[in-house]
């Protein structure tokens, strides 16, 4: 997949929360921490999406 850059308008509060985001996830610069972030969110929706990690019940089938 070829790179796209994506420009992004950012206020002095989204740049801390990325930089946060740099940092705790070992990336070298604030478009890495924002593809982390999108990647995440894309992650967790599917994960929604599928059910995966909710609970699973036997349906048991009444004797007739």
């Amino acid at each position: 997949m070829p790179d796209r850059s994506v420009p992004v308008e950012t206020c002095d509060e989204d740049h801390d929360t990325f930089e946060r985001v740099r940092i705790q996830q070992g990336l070298d610069t604030i478009d890495q921490a924002i593809e982390w972030l999108i990647k995440d969110s894309v992650r967790t929706g599917i994960r929604k999406m599928s059910g995966r990690g909710r609970a699973l019940y036997q349906v048991k089938r009444k004797n007739k």
